[in-house]
C-alpha cells in the first residue's frame, strides 16, 4: 500500500504525515521506524525529501538516531516541548535563507576582524573554542551556546556598529538554527569537522590575514548548508 503524496513542498507534507502517524500511535515511543527506503515506498516519494523530513524530527527531539542505524521514536515530555527548538514547523527553505545571510556577512565580518581585533576578542575567542571542544567528546552537549558565542565575537571584532546591530536583531533565530544544525552533527567526527572549521578560522584571524579568514568562514558556512541540504547553487 502506497500512501499519496502531493509533488508541492513533498518533505513538508512527508514531515507532517510523519508527525501525525506518530502523534496517533501509528509509531509509537520506542519504536523503530522504517528505513529511508521502506518511507519513501510507502509515501511515494524518492529518498530526499524522506531524508529531510528525518532531519528536521530529529533536530526538533520527535526521534533519534541509533548506533547500528535506524531512526527511533523518543518519548517526548511536556517539560521538554516548552524549550524545544521549534525550527520542525518552519519552511526548511527559510532555514537556508537565514543561513545564507550568515555567509553574506560573516565571511566579511571575518576579514574585518583580522585586521581589526584587539586582545580581548583574541581571548575571547579562545575561550569559546575552548568551551566547543568539549562538545566533541560530549555528544549529549549540543554546543550551541559556544558556537554562537564564537560567531559572535567575530562580529563584535569587525568594529562595525551596523554589522553587530544587524546579528543582533536575528540573534535568537540564529541560535535556534545553530542548534538544529548542531544536533544533526552529534557523531564525534563531524563535530571534530565543525571544530577543525572554528580552529581554521581562529588561526587566521589571530594571523590578521583578512583573506584566509574570509575564506576560511565562508568554506566553513557553505559546509553547514550542504550538511542540512541546502544545494543551491553557492559562491566560491
Amino acid at each position: 500500500m502506497r500512501l499519496p503524496i502531493e509533488r508541492k513542498k513533498v518533505s513538508s507534507q512527508v514531515l507532517e504525515q510523519l508527525k501525525e502517524m506518530i502523534k496517533n500511535g501509528e509509531f509509537p515511543a520506542h519504536s523503530k521506524l522504517p528505513s529511508e527506503m521502506e518511507l519513501a515506498e510507502l509515501f511515494g516519494v524518492s529518498r530526499s525529501p524522506i531524508r529531510e523530513a528525518l532531519s528536521v524530527l530529529e533536530a526538533s527531539g520527535l526521534i533519534e538516531s541509533k548506533q547500528g542505524g535506524g531512526s527511533w521514536v523518543k518519548e517526548v515530555q511536556l517539560t521538554n516541548l516548552l524549550e524545544q527548538v521549534t525550527l520542525d514547523i518552519v519552511d526548511i527553505g527559510q532555514v537556508y535563507d537565514l543561513l545564507e545571510l550568515r555567509s553574506i556577512i560573516e565571511t566579511e565580518a571575518a576579514a574585518l576582524a583580522a585586521v581589526r581585533y584587539q586582545k580581548q576578542d583574541i581571548l575571547e575567542l579562545e575561550l569559546a573554542l575552548a568551551q566547543f571542544a568539549k562538545t566533541v567528546e560530549d555528544r549529549e552537549v549540543v554546543g550551541d551556546e559556544a558556537d554562537y558565542m564564537f560567531h559572535r565575537v567575530i562580529i563584535k571584532a569587525s568594529y562595525n556598529p551596523f554589522l553587530e546591530q544587524t546579528m543582533a536583531n536575528v540573534s535568537e533565530l540564529l541560535q535556534k538554527a545553530l542548534a538544529f544544525s548542531l544536533k544533526k552533527n552529534r557523531l564525534q567526527q563531524k563535530r571534530e569537522e565543525v571544530y577543525r572549521e572554528h580552529l581554521t578560522i581562529f588561526n587566521a584571524i589571530y594571523e590578521r590575514d583578512s583573506e584566509a579568514a574570509r575564506k576560511a568562514m565562508n568554506t566553513h558556512l557553505q559546509n553547514v548548508r550542504r550538511k542540512l541540504g541546502d544545494n543551491r547553487v553557492l559562491p566560491k
